[in-house]
Order: structure tokens, then sequence, then C-alpha cells
């Protein structure tokens, strides 16, 4: 913040003239002032007290009566312990709304030529499913973080890992063979990612009855499972596969299709996208070249049964499988692959990947192998690891066919949205069209918001009928807020009331203004702290506070009908602005604010 650094500036000052020594700016601590305290920042002057060789008290007074006489800035202090409470002056805050409007990116950092490169993976889903509320939290996360670090001046690069190879989709492809009679998502009327969906679930089914009826003749459950013809068949299509077999790979080129065209639409839908796609039935092969070499260099070595393994115990960690006995390769050789790829194709400086936290060993044990194969970018490598997203009612199961798909849960949030909407008046007095949009911004910016407001780190549950609340910490209620300073500024246009680009400093400003002020521009640091952090939650928590506060404002000081040309000017400014950085911050997020509602 720009009076912060003048703060910092005139503290470090104060200290030399006062003590006779000079103090980095790194060690000036100015923080907001607590609510119950008078004041806008305070400074913690402990640091100081080696330097004074007085109390903190008496420290703090003395830098304070040199800050109100030397610094036009601060227009009166108070002492509480060892903390000085500084008030700035109102002629300051108005200079800074001043600059915070003529800024139409305030916050955001331009990328240039010499922007580092940053690419983030996220979505990663596989053939066999249809994308569910679990893909839901990865691609909101993955999407928001991309615009988040393209604001922290970061050229990006969204990509995402396919897994369309594996047993996983061989299961959906014997079950289509043996029980599917060529349905077709056409004839069954189906999106293709929900048509194969339904043939995993049913190969479980099947396959859960068969190791039942093994297990009634006495056998033991690792028994039953090593004697599963089902299974065994899912292997031998593998096996196939792997072998270039033409009937099997061209089974799995068809159904692979149907997954990826109802992919498209869940994404479309969602609003997320990626610049590059890879496939690990592309990647997987050049991660087996990485490992034999690794196992030619006595990286790796190789077991009696034909399997290739890494020794991690001196890391202390254990020995990881890398190629199997029958040669084929596990998702640890398809990510050391992978990563060839994307650095042979990219200059990439930073490699994010957004994926949960029950692969956090998975990605330790990555990092720790590229690193030995003698990639620069393993020790580097960044593992985003999120939270689990539950329900209510509990846990999801893709298997037994109990997870919620993703565009279920975006046309619930729809149309949960429209009766809403329509039970509080919203949509009165608009066109059909219009009142489809407005419940498609609401129900998936509720959606988003929701998921995005939660620290990453945690797990949560996702209540659907608490996301779309006009009220509260939600998405609505940041957009309704937005439609209603939108709703303002026309207002003050139709009366022709064209406030200045810079407004006289001399301006008396209440204090909910100078909050309002102070918060708006905390937005640059709140932006910078998210790209470090790797937080969407600090930008979603922040635009609430900000969106709460001017409604406070709002509420208490008429705008349009202020007789002092002056303030109505600085309120439809700072309106303005509001509405400005609402609309930026979300849209790092992901969301989209409607313009009416």
């Amino acid at each position: 913040m720009i009076i912060e650094q003048q703060i910092t500036q005139a503290v470090i000052n104060s200290i030399k003239e006062l003590y006779g020594t000079e103090v980095p700016a790194s060690q000036i601590q100015l923080q907001k002032t607590k609510k119950e305290f008078k004041g806008h920042l305070t400074l913690v002057v402990f640091p100081f007290l080696r330097i004074s060789k007085k109390s903190p008290e008496q420290t703090a007074q003395q830098i304070g009566e040199y800050l109100l006489k030397s610094d036009a800035a601060i227009s009166e202090f108070n002492v509480i312990k060892g903390f000085l409470n500084l008030t700035v002056a109102g002629s300051c805050w108005i200079g800074l709304l001043n600059e915070i409007n003529i800024d139409a990116t305030y916050g955001i950092t331009p990328v240039t030529g010499d922007s580092q490169l940053a690419m983030i993976e996220y979505s990663s889903p596989n053939t066999n499913k249809p994308l569910h509320l679990g893909h839901v939290r990865n691609n909101l996360l993955g999407y928001s973080l991309s615009e988040i670090m393209k604001a922290n001046g970061y050229k990006v690069v969204k990509t995402n890992i396919v897994n369309d190879r594996g047993i996983h989709i061989c299961k959906s492809m014997l079950a289509w063979q043996k029980w599917g009679e060529g349905i077709t998502p056409e004839k069954a009327g189906k999106k293709g990612d929900h048509l194969i969906g339904d043939f995993y679930v049913l190969f479980d089914k099947y396959y859960k009855q068969e190791l039942q009826e093994l297990q009634d003749k006495g056998l033991s459950k690792e028994e039953a499972e090593a004697q599963s013809q089902l299974m065994a068949e899912a292997r031998e299509m593998l096996r196939k596969w792997e072998a270039g077999d033409e009937e099997t790979v061209s089974l799995w080129e068809t159904m692979n299709n149907w997954v990826y065209a109802g992919f498209d639409e869940t994404y479309k839908k969602m609003g997320v996208d990626f610049d590059k796609i890879y496939y690990e039935s592309e990647t997987y092969l050049e991660g087996k070249d990485k490992v034999l070499e690794g196992l030619d260099k006595g990286i790796f070595y190789r077991r009696e049964d034909g399997s290739v393994w890494a020794d991690l115990t001196p890391e202390g960690l254990d020995e990881k499988l890398l190629l199997r006995a029958d040669g084929t390769s596990v998702y640890m050789t398809q990510d050391i692959g992978t990563a060839k790829l994307r650095f042979d194709d990219y200059p990439i400086n930073k490699m994010i990947y957004v994926v949960g936290n029950e692969q956090n060993y998975h990605f330790q044990v990555l990092s720790i192998l590229l690193d030995k194969l003698g990639f620069e970018f393993g020790k580097g490598l960044v593992h985003f690891s999120y939270g689990m997203v539950e329900l209510p009612e509990g846990k999801m199961k893709s298997r037994e066919g109990t997870v919620v798909d993703a565009d279920d849960l975006m046309d619930e949030m729809i149309n949960t949205a429209r009766e809403i909407s329509r039970e509080l008046g919203k949509l009165d007095e608009m066109t059909p069209e219009e009142a489809e949009h407005i419940v498609r911004i609401v129900g998936l910016g509720s959606l988003k918001y929701f998921i995005l407001k939660v620290d990453p780190r945690k797990n949560m549950t996702f209540n659907p009928k608490e996301s779309i609340d006009f009220n509260g910490n939600t998405g609505p209620f940041i957009q309704y807020t937005y439609a209603r300073i939108r709703s303002v500024l026309r207002k003050a246009a139709a009366q022709n009331i064209v406030f200045p680009e810079q407004l006289p400093v001399n301006i008396e400003v209440s204090g909910k203004e100078e909050n309002l002020i102070q918060l708006l521009a905390l937005y640059a640091d709140i932006v910078k702290e998210a790209g470090k952090e790797y937080s969407p939650a600090l930008i979603a928590n922040y635009i609430y506070d900000l969106v709460k506060e001017y409604n406070q404002f709002y509420h208490d000081f008429s705008i349009l009908r202020e007789e002092d040309s002056d303030k109505k000017n600085m309120r439809l400014m700072l309106s303005q602005n509001v509405a400005k950085i609402v609309k930026s911050g979300m849209a790092l997020l992901g969301i989209e604010v409607p313009e009416r509602m």
C-alpha cells in the first residue's frame, strides 16, 4: 500500500534521527489497527528497544511525536503498550483513492517478455468415468490458481494429463464388450463420459458377484481375487493394448472419443480450459525409456520376477515399483515421462501439480526420482495439495456409482438459483433470456465461490443449499452487491453526474469511507499473497470483507442524494472502484458478476 511505504520511510527516518541508527525496511512492522483501538495502522516498536534503550511505551511515544511533527500523512497517534497506533490524515486517503481510480488494472502485475513461465496441471481425469464433485474442486482450484499466477506477472500454461490407459479403462471396455450390446452415446441419449462410467460401475458389480461366489466356495478374499476370471480378462486386455492389438486399440479409441466429447461439454459449462493436453497413452513409453535408462545407470534395480524398482530407503522412504514384472508401467512411470515431455516442450520455471492430498507421498517420490534421473526441475516441482470434498451425506465412491456427477451438480445449482431468484423476485421485469443468463451466473458462481473460499489444504463439505444464500459469505451475496453498485452508477449517469478522474484532496472523509479505501488498497497485497501461498481462498475472503464493508457504508451514507457535490463524487468514485476490484477478484476465481440482478 502506498501510504504504508510512505510511513515506513518516515519511521526509518525517525529512528535514525532519534537514536542515530539505520534500520532496514524489513524491520518495520506495520499492520492494520485492531477495531477496538483508534487508528488505521499500528507500528510494532519491540524490535527497536535495543536501539532506543527505553521502555516500549517511551519508544512508541517518541516515534509518534516525531512522525506527527515531520510527516503530513499522520494526523494523530496513541500508544498501547508496545504498539503505536497511527491515524492517517484524510487527504492521504483521497490521494490513495485517486491513485487506485486511475489504475484500471490495480493490483495486477502485467506479464512481460521477461516473465517466468509457470505450468499448472489440473483436472487429470480418467477416461472410465465422468467428472465428479472431486474433479470440480480440482478444476476450480487449478483454473483460479492459473489466473492468480498470471495476475502476479507469470506467463502461464494450463495443462491437463488425461489418464486414458491402464486397467481402469480396460474394465469399462470389457464391460461394454460383454454387456453393451453395441450401445453408443447417441443410441443411449447420454453424454459419452456418463455412458462409459455406467460400464465401469457394471464391471465392479459383476466382479464383486464373482468374488462372492468364489468366497462362498471356501476361498479367502485374496485367493478369490487371484482366481477372478473377469479381472484376468481385464489384465489381458491391457496387455493386448500395450502390444498394439488392432481390435483392442480401435475399441479404446472409439470409447475414449465418446468420453472426450463429454469432458469438453463439462469443461465449457464450468468455464475452465487448457492450453495443452497430454495423454498418458503417449507419455508412458517416454517414462519407460527413462526408467530403463535409470536401470542401466544403476539408479534403479531389477528383481528376480523382472519388475523394476527404486530403492528410496536412504531418503527415509520405501522401495517404489516403476515397471511391473510383465513390463507394464505404473502411474509413477507415466508421470516421469509426462514431466520429460513437458520440459522438452516449454521453458518451464515453475511446475505446479494440482492434485489431492492423498497423493502427497506420490509427489514426494516423483520429485526425488526426477532429481535422481538428472532433471534439474525435480527438486523444484510444487505439489499444490488440496483436501477432499464431501457431501453432507459423506464420502463418494465412483466404483459403486455413488459419486455426484459434475454435470448433474452444475444443473442442480442453476435450477436452485432459478427457484430462489424467482421467490425473491430478482427475475421480475427481465426477459426469459436475461433471466437464464443471470441464473446461470448465480448458480455457477455460488458453486465456485463456496468451494474456493475454503483454505485449499482443508477437507470440506459442500452443501448446495448453503452456497446459494443471498446473505453471508456466498457468491450470490457478492454478485448482488456488484449489481447494486452498477445500478447506482447507471442512475448517476442517467442524472448526467460525471465525477472527475482526480478528486480534490481536502474532501472530508468519514471513518467508514477511510476503511473502504484502506481495504481497496489492500487488494494488491492480497493478490501477491494468494500467489505466494497458492490460495484462491485469500482472494475470496478478501472480496467478501470488501463487499460486507461496502454494504455497511451503503446503508449508512447517501450517495446520489448527497448535497455536497465533492462528497457525492467521492462516494461514486469509491463505489466504482469497489465494483472494479470485486470484478477483478471474482475473475481470478473464475466467477462472473452480473450487471443487473
